[in-house]
């Protein structure tokens, strides 16, 4: 499944930096998890809330809510889901700049 975003055209030049960032977040929540560092992951999740919409990636922000409100449960399956849907969502991305 392909996540269409319509991203700022003035943003092209920092919006691949950024995704890279989230992509390498995914690859220390998932040892977050491991550890059980929720406090981590809760600061993780609520930089993702101040940031996605910020871009244009309304769905980073969300799983940003979901992540920090999982991480204060320590609900870690749901953190485990949350984790595989940002990662599909950045794997499957297709941005228009406009």
């Amino acid at each position: 499944m392909n996540y269409k975003v319509i991203v700022d055209k003035d943003l092209i030049d920092i919006i691949p930096d950024y995704l890279q960032r989230r992509k390498e977040e995914l690859l220390k929540l998932k040892n977050l998890i491991l550890d059980e560092n929720f406090d981590e992951i809760k600061r993780i999740g609520h930089k993702m809330i101040g940031s996605g919409s910020g871009y244009g990636f309304d769905f980073i922000t969300e799983k940003g809510r979901e992540l920090e409100t999982s991480a204060i449960n320590k609900d870690k399956e749901k953190i485990i889901k949350i984790i595989e849907q940002l990662e599909d969502y950045l794997s499957n991305l297709d941005i228009t700049y406009e």
